[in-house]
């Protein structure tokens, strides 16, 4: 419950500072083009909060906090008077109007930058991408890597972290082949080839990683407690953090692999745990719970370990100086919005599932467990939805920012505006597919953690 209300917290924040964000775009835009903004809302529903300003703007914080709008005067829908014409947004001129649009996106990719310049300013504690075992007969192993090996490139891409190494195999998604830069513990780099065509990827059940047969170093873990779940059949038995389990039904453990191995065949299972607990040997008894998984019923006990520390030179901070910070944090934003891009066009093409579309579930997920990493992780995440708000946006359906800059371009082009027939048809027909993309995104999630 409590992890519920923290993801749950943590979306709303998130989510009402893009919306806010992309919503002051419009705003401030269209003050400048001297519209008359009629409101400015966070949220649509009833307000919770509102504000009326000198100049004649209603600020509104509204109870649903899943998105926002900018009330302009629109001769259109309202009835202007002759003094406020010339502030009414369907008389400005069409480039003008244009610019108003296309600001909510744009503020969107300059939020993004400016999240990631702070991360990088922060500070962001990562991991070297070394790979500790590679599956056999895997695409990776066919490549070459070899336990030890350091990914230092995809493509012509530098891969500092296993963030970069997973977004630049994502863009590889599609293709028949991807060239990966590896090093060695000596030093030595070469180029290998993966070769993708029977590459299957599903998201639901791996990561890109695992699905290429590759599997991040991580430290061992010792047999030591270092997280006793809320709740869980490891906190009814009577298990501590700093416990050490020793034996399992009589047996020594040799590895914590070997006990989570036993905890998920056996779920409904009574275990007998021999523990050290301030050095006093003692005798536990368990009850392993049960838990659905799209692979079928596994068991869990609630427990998690401490880990050997990790060797020198692996862990890093991604830190660095107010220029330079500025100049990876546009790089940072330029691939993020090119892979969105290049995600939007895998989409069409069918080299992306629809199955793999999230929607507020996942997003909400996605917000709580940054948050729980830090500040600059939740930097991080912001931005990347930023970026994704923004790109989503200018895709070219009437009901999106794109679709309105679609018949204002045209509008544009012959010198007279799409007719309302036109233009009111095109609502409905974007209306559809945007609730059918929602619809699908909302059952994935919902699919996801049943």
């Amino acid at each position: 419950m409590l992890a519920f209300l923290w993801s749950l917290g943590a979306f709303i924040v998130a989510l009402g500072i893009l919306v806010a964000v992309h919503e002051w775009g419009h705003f401030y835009v269209a003050r400048r083009c001297g519209v008359q903004v009629e409101r400015f809302s966070v949220g649509f529903g009833k307000p919770i909060w509102r504000k009326r300003s000198k100049s004649g703007t209603e600020y509104v914080i509204a109870m649903i906090p899943l998105g926002g709008y900018v009330r302009m005067l629109d001769g259109r829908i309202d009835d202007v008077p002759p003094e406020l014409e010339s502030k009414a947004f369907n008389n400005k001129p069409v480039l003008q109007r244009m610019a108003v649009i296309a600001a909510g996106p744009g503020i969107n990719f300059i939020f993004a930058f400016f999240a990631l310049w702070i991360m990088y300013l922060v500070g962001l504690e990562t991991v070297k991408p070394v790979v500790k075992s590679v599956e056999s007969e895997s695409i990776a192993a066919v490549a070459g890597v070899q336990a030890g090996d350091e990914i230092v490139k995809v493509g012509n891409r530098i891969t500092p972290d296993w963030e970069a190494v997973n977004l630049e195999i994502v863009s590889k998604i599609g293709a028949d082949r991807a060239s990966i830069t590896v090093k060695n513990s000596a030093g030595i780099e070469k180029e290998l080839t993966f070769t993708l065509k029977s590459w299957n990827f599903d998201p639901d059940i791996e990561s890109p990683l695992s699905s290429l047969g590759l599997k991040p170093f991580r430290p061992n873990p010792t047999l030591n407690v270092a997280f006793v779940g809320e709740g869980s059949p490891a906190q009814t038995a009577g298990l501590m953090v700093g416990d050490e389990i020793r034996a399992l039904n009589g047996e020594e453990l040799s590895s914590w692999e070997n006990l989570v191995n036993v905890i998920v065949d056996n779920p409904g299972q009574e275990i007998s745990l021999e523990i050290e607990r301030n050095g006093q040997q003692q005798t536990i008894s368990a009850t392993i719970a049960r838990r659905d998984t799209p692979q079928g019923q596994t068991g869990y006990l609630g427990v998690s370990p401490s880990f050997e520390p990790w060797p020198e030179g692996y862990v890093f901070t991604h830190q660095y100086g107010i220029i330079e910070a500025i100049e990876r944090a546009l790089d940072k934003t330029w691939r993020l919005m090119t892979l969105s891009i290049e995600m939007i066009g895998k989409l069409l093409t069918g080299d992306v599932s629809v199955k793999n579309l999230s929607g507020p579930i996942s997003i909400a997920q996605g917000a709580g467990t940054s948050a729980g990493y830090g500040f600059a992780y939740f930097l991080s995440f912001l931005a990347l939805i930023s970026v994704n708000l923004g790109i989503i946006n200018l895709l070219p359906l009437p009901m999106l920012d794109g679709g309105h800059l679609m018949f204002y371009f045209v509008e544009l082009v012959t010198g007279r505006p799409v007719s309302e027939t036109v233009q009111e048809w095109g609502y409905r027909i974007g209306g559809v597919l945007l609730f059918m993309i929602m619809g699908i995104a909302i059952f994935n999630d919902i699919a996801r953690i049943t």
